[in-house]
């Protein structure tokens, strides 16, 4: 069984290849075969990946302040996120959407996906100048208690032509 873990987004390391594979396996001998395999996938993927990244991790989860001060923020910044989804999904039920939005605030993490069609996601976009992909994938990070009324209202009004009760 293998997991891995990127720690790009969360250190705000992106672009430098930080992150662990965590890899279980039956006894030493399997563990040992399955190194030898990895750095045979790897190397020709890469010769000698930066440094420093994997450093400044190092640096942070080593040092039990630093750890103490990280593990804060981040639930600080996951909490505020999730407070986003409740807000985003309470403002469009009160803006009388009808359709069924608990899947805002079942996902987790930064991005959460809509449901909104891409025809949708194009006229939000036109009418309401609010941008996410094409298939409704919105970032959750972007949306703040200043905003969150006025995304959901701009949800709701390209999503209630479709609304069954309208």
């Amino acid at each position: 069984m293998g997991l891995v873990q990127s720690y790009s987004k969360n250190f705000g390391l992106y672009g430098q290849r930080v992150g662990c594979l965590s890899v279980v396996g039956k006894d030493k001998d399997e563990a040992t075969s399955t190194v030898s395999q990895l750095k045979g996938l790897i190397r020709p993927s890469y010769s000698n990946p930066p440094r420093h990244g994997v450093r400044i991790v190092n640096t942070i989860l080593n040092d039990a302040t630093l750890k103490a001060s990280f593990v804060s923020e981040c639930k600080g910044m996951a909490d505020r996120i999730d407070s986003m989804r409740t807000e985003l999904k309470s403002n469009l039920l009160a803006a009388g959407s009808t359709r069924n939005w608990d899947h805002v605030t079942t996902q987790i993490g930064m991005f959460a996906f809509s449901g909104l069609t891409e025809p949708e996601v194009l006229k939000m976009r036109k009418k309401w100048a609010i941008y996410c992909t094409n298939d409704g994938r919105i970032s959750m990070a972007g949306i703040t208690s200043s905003n969150v009324k006025y995304v959901a209202e701009a949800i709701h009004d390209v999503t209630a032509i479709h609304d069954v009760t309208k």
